[in-house]
């Protein structure tokens, strides 16, 4: 089986980005998101241009039974991922006093949560190979909060500080655990092109063991 890249929460933006970006580096890719059919294309798409395999997976990312099959399938049909890409996000637009807790709850599951069982999930191959790489998507919110976006805003935070606690655990067994912190609206053809995003995914997973970086500020 071939070194394989697990992308949780694909879709037409950095997620496929991502995927294809890896798969140019020789990696299977797996893309996972609730609606596998809205993925195919993006798959069919990495398959014609690098040649690797690419599959899309059905899964839940703010549910962790969900998450649990989609590893225990990535694992079996493609073998275990070497980079697992957390790219899940979900906001209610809210300001702190009109967000009600039910969102904030629901906000966090996926946001936050979901990250970090994907990080519990993938670290066990991980440590026995002696390497392995977790990346998360974050965002600008992370350190500037927006009052319209109060949940994101604070899942952002939480997401920056696991990334940090992770690292500080996992970096001593050859894990780089990092964040790619996202200021600005994505689109094609600009600064925030996702393609050129996804350069910087790939540059951490490539970065040797004592000299991971734990944050792209990318702006």
């Amino acid at each position: 089986m071939s070194q394989v890249c697990l992308v949780v929460g694909a879709g037409p933006g950095i997620g496929s980005a991502v995927g294809m970006a890896f798969a140019k580096e020789g990696y299977g890719v797996a893309l996972a998101a609730r609606n596998s059919a809205r993925l195919q294309p993006h798959c069919d798409d990495i398959r014609r241009s690098t040649g690797r395999a690419a599959r899309a997976y059905s899964a839940d990312a703010g549910n962790e039974d969900s998450l649990r099959a989609l590893f225990a399938q990535v694992t079996a049909e493609l073998g275990a991922p070497e980079v697992v890409v957390y790219n899940a996000a979900h906001a209610h637009k809210g300001r702190p006093t009109t967000v009600t807790p039910q969102q904030w709850i629901d906000d966090f599951h996926t946001n936050v949560v979901g990250a970090l069982v994907c990080a519990q999930l993938a670290a066990p191959a991980m440590r026995e190979q002696g390497h392995g790489t977790i990346l998360f998507t974050g965002g600008g919110f992370a350190h500037e909060p927006s009052a319209p976006y109060a949940s994101l805003s604070a899942d952002k935070a939480a997401l920056r500080n696991l990334t940090y606690s992770l690292a500080q655990e996992l970096g001593g067994h050859g894990i780089h655990v990092a964040t790619v912190t996202v200021y600005g609206l994505l689109q094609v053809g600009t600064h925030f092109d996702p393609q050129r995003i996804a350069g910087h995914y790939v540059r951490l997973h490539h970065q040797p063991r004592g000299k991971f970086e734990i944050e792209v500020i990318y702006k």
